[in-house]
């Protein structure tokens, strides 16, 4: 099992995670609206957290994951809930063939920086969007490693002016960014903020 697998079971039990999925999803909602009546995937979703609190907003959101752990407590919240306008998928996109079903809005938070190929994952977010459909990437700013701790073979956060390039090297336009939300986290017995960032961009 993943780390993510062992995890799930009690990440809901987050309050900081569920705020964050909410902060980053009115942003959206506010950066990337009108909503209504797009299909969504959220890549990446977890538990759902983020898919959960835009989905009132959509007409459907499919919610990606590569984690069993992670879909098997998705699938339970759906079931629970009644939701009739979420589908889970296990999916990886970093090996495995792009789907043939194609969404108005892509959504990601906190995944990014756990993808090696960042202008690979871009490309073929792009090639999952309709035209003129938009991509939304929340993530860490830049920062010196202390997130996740120096053994961690992830991103430590990223530029806002290199993923802007990166984005429009895959094919995007329009791309803007905001600061919906600062996690605020102990590292090495010291408080420290790690802002997180909302970039928009619409595929050309």
């Amino acid at each position: 099992m993943s780390e993510f697998d062992h995890q799930a079971w009690n990440w809901d039990a987050d309050a900081a995670k569920v705020e964050r999925a909410e902060r980053v999803a009115e942003a959206i909602r506010v950066e990337a609206g009108p909503l209504a009546g797009l299909r969504a995937l959220d890549y990446g979703c977890g538990t759902g957290l983020l898919g959960f609190a835009l989905r009132a907003h959509l007409a459907h959101v499919t919610l990606a994951d590569t984690s069993q752990g992670m879909l098997t407590v998705l699938r339970e919240k759906i079931l629970a809930a009644g939701v009739a306008n979420m589908t889970p998928l296990e999916l990886d996109l970093t090996t495995g063939p792009v789907p043939e079903g194609r969404y108005d809005l892509v959504c990601t938070l906190m995944a990014l920086h756990h993808i090696p190929d960042i202008d690979g994952i871009l490309a073929r977010f792009h090639d999952l969007l309709t035209p003129g459909g938009r991509l939304c990437v929340a993530d860490l700013d830049t920062e010196d490693g202390s997130f996740h701790g120096a053994r961690a073979d992830v991103h430590k956060g990223f530029d806002r002016q290199e993923l802007a390039a990166s984005l429009l090297r895959s094919g995007f336009r329009a791309v803007r960014f905001s600061t919906p939300y600062v996690i605020q986290r102990t590292t090495d017995h010291r408080e420290e903020s790690f802002p997180l960032f909302l970039a928009v961009a619409t595929r050309a």
